[in-house]
């Protein structure tokens, strides 16, 4: 079994900050991609960024700038650092893995059960 869990979501007035974290635990031989989405209220879900295992990063355009994404690859944690919220940023945020179990295993796609952040005006 594999299970990722996250933490950090919370209430934050408008340009505040906020650390979202999320473990990987479990049967784990290896992380690629990892990732953080989002979803609003009434809207589909979104990705926010994303980090390769060697540490490349990509951002959606309406966070850069204020969004950091970083994992520990010992840890099997990715972070998402989040700064200057708008409360347009209020949403359900969600961590995406891309794991392999055991040497031979493919890669399959893991998700958190999803941390709430709200940010007030």
């Amino acid at each position: 079994q594999v299970q990722l869990v996250e933490s950090g979501g919370g209430l934050v007035q408008a340009g505040g900050s906020l650390r979202l974290s999320c473990a990987a635990s479990g049967s784990i031989f290896g992380i690629n991609v990892m990732a953080w989405y989002r979803q609003a209220p009434g809207e589909q879900r979104e990705l926010v960024a994303t980090i390769a295992s060697g540490g490349s990063t990509t951002y959606r355009d309406t966070v850069k700038g204020r969004f950091t994404i970083s994992r520990d690859n010992a840890k099997n944690t990715v972070y998402l650092q989040m700064n200057s919220l708008k409360p347009e940023d209020t949403a359900v945020y969600y961590c995406y893995a891309d794991i392999r179990r055991n040497r031979g295993a493919s890669f399959y796609g893991y998700w958190g059960q999803g941390t709430q952040v709200t940010v007030s005006s």
